[in-house]
């Protein structure tokens, strides 16, 4: 293991070599989803592989059975079987540090959220990957998932405290959890909301609130018509602007619920910024088509793709939750 001091992670924009993806594979997790949920993912892996002008696609299926599924809907992809209890491989894969010049992946204690999925595969399906993929691994002694951190690339990392401060998670201060975001992952700043959407399963993880889309450079949501997270947004801005960071702002989808009317935390904010495309998750609302115009305009060296997320979103997250990028 290198000595070298850890650099922290790359900003999402860097260049990738690969990214991982999970691939729906538990019918009794995903019933009537299922297959529409597997459409939706791969469309995701079409738009970020783009014909070969963006990064490679590794996406990874729990079984055989998911994995002649996943390779006929993505004969460009390399289909990678390891069993997992769930997709969301932001949360369960590992981070990719790189200290020097070498590289190396860096996993965390899981515990399902804080209980609520305890799903056999997802403690160690981090380790086996980066093992896979021949990437040194190392594991922090602390419970932390990758969907509850956004970074620069330049040392600022994004958090919320309903999350990293939630006694479901870890029993740390937050002097304690700023420390050890430091030793493990080189980040030199923490700036920390308050809590992330309205029934957000993960306790409020940052990637569905606030994404970092340059250095020092944060969005965050505006509200929309009747949206029941008007209060977060808002505390997320005073949050920005204490810290000196610039904002900009996207439309959010506003109020969506399921099928017995309970809101749902969709959010444009899952997107994933590949080499070739941004991804942005689109749920049939009002503002799908402004939120990719943003993000388009935010990132013009890319092509802004919306597609679809309803089905994935049934699990609980959208494409950020479902992917985790290999730095080249």
């Amino acid at each position: 293991m290198t000595s070298l001091p850890i650099q922290p992670p790359l900003a999402e924009w860097a260049p990738h070599e690969a990214v991982w993806i999970g691939f729906p594979s538990d019918p009794t997790l995903w019933l009537g989803d299922l297959n529409p949920a597997e459409r939706e993912v791969a469309d995701f892996a079409r738009a970020v592989h783009a014909d070969g002008r963006g990064e490679s696609v590794w996406l990874v299926a729990a079984h055989a059975g998911a994995a002649e599924a996943a390779a006929r809907l993505c004969p460009f992809a390399e289909v990678i079987i390891e069993p997992f209890g769930d997709i969301w491989l932001r949360d369960t894969g590992p981070i990719i540090l790189r200290s020097g010049k070498e590289r190396r992946a860096q996993g965390f204690g899981f515990n399902g959220w804080g209980g609520r999925y305890d799903l056999e595969g997802d403690g160690d399906i981090g380790e086996r990957l980066a093992l896979k993929a021949g990437l040194p691994f190392t594991k922090g002694n602390w419970v932390l998932e990758g969907g509850a951190i956004d970074g620069d690339g330049s040392g600022t990392v994004l958090t919320t405290e309903q999350c990293l401060l939630n006694p479901n998670r870890n029993t740390l201060s937050r002097e304690e959890v700023e420390r050890r975001l430091l030793e493990n992952l080189g980040f030199e700043r923490v700036v920390w909301f308050g809590s992330g959407l309205l029934n957000d399963h993960t306790d409020g993880h940052v990637d569905n609130l606030a994404r970092f889309v340059a250095p020092g450079r944060v969005a965050i949501p505006t509200c929309a018509k009747d949206d029941p997270n008007e209060a977060v947004y808002k505390s997320a801005a005073r949050t920005l602007g204490d810290a000196h960071l610039d904002i900009v702002t996207l439309p959010s989808p506003g109020r969506v619920t399921d099928e017995d009317g309970d809101v749902i935390p969709a959010s444009y904010m899952n997107f994933y910024i590949g080499n070739a495309a941004v991804v942005v998750p689109q749920y049939g609302a009002p503002n799908d088509r402004a939120a990719v115009d943003v993000i388009q305009a935010l990132f013009p060296d890319r092509v802004a793709i919306g597609l679809r997320a309803d089905h994935i979103l049934t699990g609980g997250g959208s494409f950020h939750c479902i992917s985790q990028q290999v730095p080249e």
